[in-house]
C-alpha cells in the first residue's frame, strides 16, 4: 500500500490521498479500528462500495462441520469461524435523492487518514452528483480504547456549490452480504446469514438489535444513540425491522451550511446471559458514551495512546518507509491486545476473517513477546485466556492418550478446529510456546501473582505432555517422535529440534516454577520424584546433529533427505503448498519457514556462535519464506551472524508485509505476527535484545507478600547492538522489572538510558553495564563478524 501511488510515506500516520476500488479490500484493512474486544474494518462510511465488510467481536464465532473423507479416531468434529456481526458503522446520504456512491457522480478529492497517535481514522471527500450539486463530506470514527465495547463516528455534510437537499441514514445492519469465498485455504469460511433475529427497536434518535447465532449460542446486542445538529428545518424519524435499525435525518442545506451527526454504537455479547441482560448492558454502555461525548472520547482515546507511546515507540533514522511501517505495527498490535480481557488475539486480529479468526502458536512466539516489553498487561489478560482453555486441552490430551495438556494448533474457544492433522494436532509445540511466554511475561514483570495461579499451572500442565509424549531410548536418549515443528513442509518427524529445544525448557521451567512455590505442589498433583523425572527429561533431550555436515539438523535425518529442485521451480508456483503436494514437501529438503534458525532465536544458549553461523548459512539456501512469520526470525539470525545487509532486507520485508500486501491475502486482514516481526527483527534483531537467562531455583525463592524481595539476577537483558549502513539511528525503549531502558544505537556507538526504576546491570556485547536513572552510558559497537553472505534459493531472496 505505501508503495500505490495513493499512498502517503509519513512518520505517524497512513494517508490516502484518492481512492483506487482496485486496492479497497487492502485499504479496509490497513485503515481497521479495534480495541482488542471490538473492531471495525476500514469500510467507506457508506457501506457500499466494500471489498469485505466487517464488523467482529472477540470470541463471537459460529460453529460448522468439518468434513472428512474418510472418518480417524481423534480428528476435530467442528470447526469455527469468526463472523460478521451487526455493523454499527453504516451511514448513508442521499444528495437530492442521488445516493452517495463513489461508483457514480464524480469524485472531486478524496482523503483517508489513520492517526497512530490519536487512534482516529478521518476521512474527508467532495462529490458532485450526476446533476451536478456538490457536497463536501467529513468524517472521523473511533473505537474506543478506554471505554470496552463503545465505538463513535462524527459525521459532517456541508452544501459547497448550492442548495442541497440531504438525507443521512444511520444504520445498524446485521447479515450483511459477504462477498463469494476463495479457493485459497486461508480465506475464512463465509457464513451466510449467521444471526437469528430475537429483537428490534428504534425510537427517538436510538436504535438497538439482538440477535443470536444459530449453533454456538451466542447472543449479540448492538445499540446506537445520535446527536443532530442541523440548520433550521432539521427532522429525523427513526425505524427498524429484524436485520436493520435506520435513523434518518433530512435537511435542506444552503452553501456553506452543515448537517453534523454524531453516533454512539455499544456491543455487547454472550453465551450465558438473557436477552434482558445484554439489552440492558448496550443501553447502559450507550449511556456512559453519551455522558462521555465525542471530545471526552476523543481525549480518553489519546489519553491511552500517549501512555503507549512514551513506552513504545521506537525511531528509525535513514529509512521513512520502515519508519512509517513500525509505528504502523506497534499501533495495530496495541489495537489487538488493549482491552482483550482474557480473550485470544487472533493471528489477523480483529481486522479480516482470514484463518477464520483463529488464534494460533503466533500470539505466544510473535506478538506477546513485544508486548510484554510495550504494553505488559495485555499479556497477563492474554495468557489468562489460554489458561480458561486448559479444560479442554487437558480433555484433548487425554483423547489422544497423553498426559498433561495438549493446546490446540488453531482455536477460537480453546477446542481444536484444525481438520488436517499431520500440521494441526501434532504441532506439539504450541504448549512450550505457551511455557515459554509464561516463562518470560513473568520474568520481565515480577508478577508473583500470576506466576503462582495461573502461570505455575500452565507450566506444569504443558510439561506433563512431553514426557508422555516421548521415550528414552535404550542408551538413555529422550526422543520426541511423530511431530510437527514450526515448518508446516515438513511433518511427522522424529526429533524436531525446535519442539525439543523449547521441550527442555518447558520441564525445566515447570520443574523450577514448582519448586519455587512448593505449596502449590498438592493441588497439582506434583511429586518431588516427577519434578526430578522433568529435569532429567531435559538433561537427555535429544537434539540432532550431523557430524559430517558440522549443522544442526532440522529434525532427524533432515540433513539427509533430497534437496528441493529449486531450479525447476517457477517463480509463479510460490507458495508451494497451493502448487505441490504435500506429501513431496515433506520428503524433500524444502523449509517453508524458519524452523531451525527459529530455535536459534528462543533458545540462543543451546548453540555456539561457530555454530549459528554454520546452521544459518545452511538453511538459508532452503528456505522460501511462504509464511509471514519467516523474515523476521531470519533477520535476527542474520544480524548476530554478521549479515547486516541480509539482515535489513529482512526487516523490511517483515515491516512491509501488509503495508505493501507482499503476500497478496492483506484483503482478509493484517499479519498480526509479521506485524510484531517488525518489532522483532529492529530490536531483537538489530538492537541484539535477546530472551533473559533463566535463573536458578535456589536465587528466586517465592516470599510471603509484604516479605523480603528474591534476589535479582544481575543483567536481565543483554544488548549486542549494530546497524546495517543504510541507518544512521535506530532508537527504542525496553520495559523490565518496573524499569524502562532506552537504547539509542549510531553507526559506531550505542548509548543506554534508565529512564525510570531502580539501579540494573545490562549486558553490551558481552560486557555488564551498570545504569542508573539520569546518567546515560555511551559504549562503543564492535565490528561485526565477517563471513560470506549465505544465498537463498532462486528468486527468494528477500526484496525480490
Amino acid at each position: 500500500m505505501i508503495t500505490h501511488e495513493n499512498f502517503a510515506t509519513e512518520p505517524w500516520q497512513l494517508r490516502e490521498t484518492a481512492l483506487d476500488l482496485d486496492v479497497l479490500a487492502q485499504s479496509e484493512s490497513v485503515f481497521a479500528l479495534s480495541n482488542g474486544l471490538l473492531g471495525w474494518r476500514g469500510n467507506l462510511d457508506e457501506g457500499e462500495p466494500h471489498g469485505l465488510p466487517g464488523c467482529y467481536l472477540n470470541g463471537v464465532y459460529e460453529t460448522h462441520p468439518l468434513p472428512y473423507a474418510e472418518a480417524g479416531y481423534g480428528y476435530p468434529e467442528s470447526g469455527q469461524t469468526a463472523i460478521n456481526v451487526t455493523d454499527g458503522k453504516v451511514i448513508r446520504l442521499l444528495v437530492d435523492d442521488h445516493p452517495f456512491d463513489l461508483r457514480y457522480g464524480e469524485l472531486l478529492s478524496h482523503e483517508r487518514v489513520l492517526d497512530y497517535r490519536s487512534g482516529v481514522l478521518s476521512r474527508s471527500a467532495e462529490w458532485s452528483t450526476p446533476s451536478g450539486r456538490t457536497v463536501r463530506l467529513t468524517s472521523h470514527r473511533i473505537v474506543s480504547l478506554a471505554q470496552r465495547a463503545v465505538a463513535a463516528i462524527s459525521y459532517t455534510v456541508e452544501a459547497v456549490n448550492g442548495p442541497a437537499t440531504v438525507a443521512v441514514q444511520s444504520e445498524l445492519v446485521a447479515n450483511e452480504q459477504l462477498p463469494a469465498a476463495s479457493g485459497d485455504p486461508r480465506m475464512a469460511a463465509a457464513i451466510d446469514s449467521a444471526l437469528l433475529p430475537e429483537e428490534h427497536y428504534a425510537h427517538g434518535t436510538r436504535l438497538r438489535l439482538v440477535h443470536c447465532t444459530a449453533t454456538s449460542g451466542q447472543r449479540v446486542a448492538v445499540a446506537a444513540d445520535h446527536i443532530v445538529e442541523g440548520p433550521a428545518g432539521t427532522a429525523w424519524a427513526a425505524e427498524s425491522e429484524p436485520d436493520v435499525a435506520r435513523l434518518t435525518v433530512t435537511a435542506t442545506l444552503e452553501p456553506g451550511q452543515r448537517l453534523e451527526l454524531v453516533k454512539f454504537v455499544t456491543y455487547g455479547w454472550s453465551a450465558q446471559r438473557s436477552l434482558p441482560a445484554v439489552r440492558d448492558q448496550v443501553e447502559g454502555g450507550l449511556a456512559g458514551a453519551r455522558t462521555t461525548g465525542w471530545q471526552g472520547l476523543l481525549d480518553a482515546q489519546r489519553a491511552c495512546l500517549d501512555e503507549f507511546w512514551a513506552c513504545a515507540d521506537v525511531e528509525v533514522e535513514g529509512d521513512e518507509e520502515v519508519q512509517q511501517a513500525v509505528r504502523f505495527a506497534l499501533f495495530h498490535l496495541y489495537q489487538a491486545a488493549a482491552r482483550n480481557e482474557r480473550r485470544a488475539i487472533p493471528a489477523k486480529g480483529l481486522t479480516g476473517t482470514g484463518y477464520d479468526g483463529h488464534a494460533f502458536w503466533d500470539t505466544e512466539s510473535f506478538v506477546l513477546p513485544v508486548l510484554t516489553h510495550t504494553a505488559p498487561y495485555t499479556v497477563a489478560s492474554a495468557l489468562a485466556w489460554r489458561h480458561s482453555t486448559l479444560a479442554s486441552a487437558l480433555e484433548r490430551a487425554g483423547q489422544l492418550g497423553l498426559g498433561g495438556a495438549a493446546f490446540p494448533w488453531r482455536t477460537i474457544n480453546g477446542a481444536e478446529c484444525s481438520g488436517y492433522w499431520p500440521a494441526g494436532t501434532v504441532a506439539f509445540h504450541v504448549n512450550a510456546d505457551i511455557a515459554a511466554a509464561v516463562e518470560r511475561y513473568v520474568f520481565a514483570t515480577d508478577d508473583r501473582e500470576f506466576y503462582r495461579g495461573p502461570g505455575l499451572d500452565l507450566l506444569v500442565h504443558t510439561a506433563r505432555l512431553w514426557r508422555s509424549l516421548g521415550h528414552f531410548d535404550a542408551d538413555g536418549v529422550f526422543h520426541i517422535d511423530g511431530v510437527t515443528g514450526p515448518d508446516e513442509y515438513s511433518a511427522i518427524a522424529r526429533d524436531n529440534l525446535y519442539t525439543n529445544a523449547m521441550a527442555r525448557r518447558n520441564l525445566l521451567a515447570a520443574a523450577d516454577a514448582v519448586s519455587r512455590h512448593p505449596d502449590r505442589a498438592p493441588d497439582l498433583g506434583v511429586s518431588a520424584e516427577e519434578i526430578a523425572d522433568w529435569r532429567n527429561t531435559a538433561a537427555q533431550m535429544a537434539i540432532p546433529y550431523n557430524q559430517r555436515l558440522q549443522v544442526h539438523e532440522q529434525a532427524a535425518g533432515f540433513t539427509d533427505q533430497e534437496p528441493w529442485d529449486f531450479d525447476a521451480t517457477s517463480e509463479d508456483q510460490y507458495p508451494l503448498l497451493l502448487h505441490f503436494p504435500y506429501f513431496d514437501l515433506y520428503r524433500k529438503q524444502v523449509v517453508k519457514q524458519a524452523d531451525l534458525v527459529l530455535a536459534m532465536f528462543t533458545c540462543p544458549d543451546e548453540f555456539t556462535a561457530e555454530e549459528k553461523v554454520r546452521n544459518f548459512a545452511y538453511y538459508e539456501p532452503l528456505t522460501v519464506r511462504d509464511s509471514s512469520l519467516s523474515a523476521c526470525c531470519q533477520a535476527v539470525l542474520a544480524a548476530e551472524t554478521g549479515h547486516l545487509r541480509l539482515a535489513w532486507a529482512y526487516t523490511r520485508e517483515a515491516a512491509l508485509m501488509d503495508l505493501d500486501d507482499l503476500e497478496h491475502n492483506t484483503r482478509d486482514g493484517l499479519h498480526m505476527a509479521s506485524l510484531a516481526g517488525t518489532w522483532i527483527a529492529l530490536v531483537q534483531g538489530l538492537g541484539g535484545l535477546r530472551r533473559f537467562r533463566p535463573v536458578p531455583a535456589a536465587r528466586l525463592q517465592d516470599q510471603p507478600s509484604g516479605g523480603p524481595q528474591a534476589e535479582e539476577p544481575e543483567a536481565p537483558v543483554r544488548f549486542a547492538p549494530r546497524l546495517p549502513t543504510s541507518l544512521t539511528r535506530l532508537a527504542f525503549n525496553v520495559r523490565v522489572r518496573e524499569r524502562l531502558i532506552r537504547v539509542d544505537i549510531g553507526q559506531a556507538t550505542a548509548r543506554y538510558t534508565l529512564m525510570s526504576g531502580g539501579p540494573v546491570t545490562v549486558m553490551h556485547h558481552g560486557a555488564p553495564v551498570g545504569l542508573t536513572v539520569g546518567a546515560p552510558t555511551d559504549l562503543s559497537i564492535p565490528p561485526a563478524p565477517d563471513s560470506p553472505e549465505p544465498r537463498q534459493p532462486k528468486g527468494r531472496a528477500p526484496g525480490t
